[in-house]
């Protein structure tokens, strides 16, 4: 299948800012059963399917890549459109084809990506009620079980941003269900250091912590927009500047080293681009909302009492 990752994920665990509770309860159910196989004997077996839930953009897919570059297993990414045919038993053929081909290449990681669009309630909603889906959901439940199969060394890992849509039956089948909050303060700096890089080396530790206080409620891929928006605006400078120091760096009018020049003008290899700063970062996050609202937050909260872990 096209969906297998041919090449090993090169995700660290250090790349994954934050998100301490969830990367131990991963290291304690995926990488400490192969480390230490003689810890999971007898009744203690080792973990076989777990679910990340939690709002969009909050790391749960980069989680699986970090667990499949430890344990330097087979990753088997997945989405609906994997699996899912227009063609009557195709479905159900691939979910077989794809968990034949876990035993054989196992030890294995399948990763289905945004599982509820795939297994949510039967009973309702969009996927759910559908006649080829349920097939398809009765053959990944008869899959997941193993009867008569040999499903040691698969390790089946789903991340979803509604855990609440999930048929019964597809959520019973999953031991551990780790809630993947919005990163705090801390974890929001660490991700403001990731993505700026060695274009932040101008930016302070106090002005890092500053924006790390005012991004709260933000998820990853916001942090990610802003540094995204941020960015650009070394080169607005460079696109909107009348006047351009003779090393051929935009500045001012007003600066004694300038010169009236326009951008078209400056030799293409001589372009100095003006640093990027603390201040235009916050520019930039007066037009950048966060994503994930609070009523969305509290609904998470709320299935975790229920049937969830906190994980983050």
């Amino acid at each position: 299948m096209s969906s297998v990752v041919s090449q090993k994920p090169n995700v660290k665990w250090d790349d994954i800012a934050g998100l301490g509770p969830a990367k131990e309860e991963l290291q304690e159910a995926i990488v400490f059963p192969l480390r230490f196989p003689h810890l999971f004997q007898a009744k203690r077996k080792a973990r076989r399917a777990i679910i990340l839930y939690g709002p969009p953009g909050t790391g749960k897919s980069y989680l699986a890549k970090a667990v499949a570059t430890e344990v330097q297993h087979t990753l088997f990414s997945i989405s609906s459109g994997d699996v899912m045919s227009k063609w009557y038993g195709d479905s159900e053929g691939l979910v077989r084809q794809l968990f034949e081909l876990a035993r054989e290449k196992k030890p294995a990681i399948i990763f289905i990506d945004e599982i509820d669009a795939l297994c949510s309630n039967r009973d309702s909603g969009p996927g759910g009620g559908n006649e080829d889906t349920a097939r398809m959901k009765t053959e990944l439940l008869v899959q997941m079980d193993g009867v008569g199969k040999d499903n040691s060394g698969i390790l089946i890992l789903v991340a979803t941003n509604l855990p609440w849509s999930l048929d019964p039956a597809i959520r019973r089948r999953f031991q551990k269900r780790i809630h993947i909050l919005l990163p705090d303060e801390e974890a929001r700096k660490q991700l403001f250091k990731i993505h700026l890089g060695e274009l932040g080396n101008g930016i302070s530790e106090s002005d890092m912590q500053e924006l790390a206080r005012r991004s709260d409620g933000f998820s990853g891929s916001d942090v990610a927009n802003v540094i995204e928006d941020g960015l650009m605006v070394p080169i607005k400078k460079v696109h909107m500047a009348t006047h351009f120091r003779k090393w051929y760096t935009p500045c001012d009018k007003s600066d004694p080293f300038g010169a009236p020049m326009m951008w078209k003008n400056v030799p293409p290899n001589k372009l100095k681009e003006p640093a990027l700063t603390y201040e235009d970062l916050l520019v930039v996050m007066k037009n950048i909302k966060s994503s994930v609202t609070e009523q969305e937050v509290e609904k998470y909260r709320e299935w975790t009492q229920q049937f969830g872990l906190e994980g983050a």
